[in-house]
C-alpha cells in the first residue's frame, strides 16, 4: 500500500532507540520524556485547505525529531508510522 499525504503533512517511520544505563539496564520508552525519531518516508504538497502554498521544509529522507504525542498512528505495509504536520516536526537530524 503507498500512501502521499495531503498538504503539509509528511508520514514519518519512527526510528527506535536503545535507552540503556550505564549499569546495563533498558529502560521502556514511556520513562523518556525525550523527544521521537524518525524517518521521513512521504511528504505533502505544502498546500492548505484555502488553497494558498506553504513551503515544505522537509523532504523525503530526512531524520527528524517530532514530539512523542504529536500526529497519528497508521500501519502501512505491516509497520508503524506517524502521520505529523509540518509544524509538529521539533527539528531535523543532520551527521
Amino acid at each position: 500500500m503507498k500512501v502521499k499525504p495531503l498538504f503539509d503533512r509528511v508520514i514519518v517511520l519512527p526510528i527506535k532507540e536503545q535507552n540503556e544505563q550505564t549499569n546495563g539496564l533498558i529502560l521502556p520508552d514511556a520513562s523518556s520524556n525525550k523527544p521521537d525519531m524518525g524517518k521521513v518516508v512521504a511528504v505533502g504538497d505544502g498546500t492548505n485547505f484555502d488553497g494558498d502554498k506553504t513551503e515544505m521544509k522537509i523532504k523525503v529522507d530526512d531524520r527528524i525529531l517530532f514530539n512523542k504525542y504529536a500526529g497519528d498512528e497508521i500501519n502501512i505495509n505491516g509497520a508503524l508510522h506517524y502521520i505529523l504536520r509540518q509544524i509538529d516536526i521539533l527539528g531535523v537530524i543532520y551527521d
